[in-house]
């Protein structure tokens, strides 16, 4: 879906002032969270990629492992799918939260996560919170800024 913003388009779709207009493109996973909740994977805005949130679920089976390990796998699996979507790559990511309802768990992720963000070392932050589901042991969220 695309969503002009900060402009008027014509019949055919085009933005008449293309100075301040921007291009929203929103990126779906697929995942039933997104449809019951009202959300996007990701948010396109110009040269930003927003991805939201990303647990350990296999959007296309709905299913999570009970390893957290595993579970920050498929979360890297689900960001990279969405900033590919988005035309980014890990290496456009300049900002990463991880949350996480145990905090201890956290470092049994660091080998995982130093082969995604070892090379990009994007601004981080790790949080201990409560996730919406009692199954989910990791939370990503990222921010890119695409390469022009």
């Amino acid at each position: 879906m695309q969503v002009h913003l900060g402009g008027h388009a014509d019949d055919d779709g085009h933005v008449a002032d293309s100075s301040v207009a921007r291009m929203r493109r929103l990126i779906s996973s697929g995942s039933t969270f997104e449809e019951q909740i009202g959300y996007s994977r990701a948010v396109v805005d110009g040269e930003w990629v927003f991805v939201s949130g990303t647990t350990g679920f296999d959007y296309a089976t709905m299913t999570i492992s009970p390893d957290v390990v595993e579970q920050a796998t498929q979360c890297v699996r689900n960001i990279e799918a969405a900033l590919a979507e988005a035309g980014a790559t890990f290496g456009d990511i300049v900002r990463v939260r991880y949350l996480l309802p145990d905090r201890t768990d956290f470092e049994r992720c660091w080998p995982l996560l130093r082969q995604y963000f070892g090379d990009v070392r994007p601004a981080a932050t790790m949080m201990q919170c409560g996730l919406s589901d009692p199954r989910m042991g990791i939370e990503i969220e990222v921010t890119a800024r695409r390469s022009t």
